[in-house]
């Protein structure tokens, strides 16, 4: 399975494409990211953007912080389902600064919030990347994820 994260803006800010960057790697065996960029604007106009990128197949999940609550070990769980299931890709849409629009919304197969604070979509980035790492961790055993 692949990974696609779409995030509006510009790309990863200097001081976090490193950590990122390390995320990546660890997971490019196992769970190839990819990103994408659209160009900010009107809720409107990033989700008509968004929408160009996704496939009727694919699993989205939309990344907002009134979504469904989800902990580490459901997020390694929803990946699981979906290694398993036999999805060709899963793709996380972060909200952007403004919220998601409705035809976004209603696009998205899942919509979970990585918290109940609000967070820069640069920090989002970084979240997102080490929870996938720390999902795949948990799903192969490794000792990274300490619960």
């Amino acid at each position: 399975m692949k990974i696609l994260i779409i995030s509006p803006g510009k790309t990863h800010d200097p001081l976090l494409a490193d950590a990122i960057s390390e995320y990546e790697k660890r997971l490019q065996n196992r769970l190839p990211i990819e990103w994408n960029f659209p160009k900010p604007g009107s809720k409107e106009a990033e989700a008509e953007a968004i929408i160009k990128l996704l496939k009727k197949e694919d699993f989205v999940v939309l990344l907002d912080e009134r979504g469904k609550d989800v902990d580490t070990t459901g997020l390694s769980a929803l990946l699981d389902k979906h290694l398993q299931g036999g999805t060709k890709r899963m793709v996380f849409v972060i909200g952007g600064a403004f919220g998601v629009d409705k035809t976004l919304q209603d696009w998205a197969n899942s919509t979970i919030k990585l918290s109940s604070l609000v967070f820069p979509h640069m920090l989002v980035r970084l979240i997102i990347t080490e929870q996938l790492y720390r999902g795949i961790s948990i799903l192969d055993g490794k000792k990274y994820h300490h619960a």
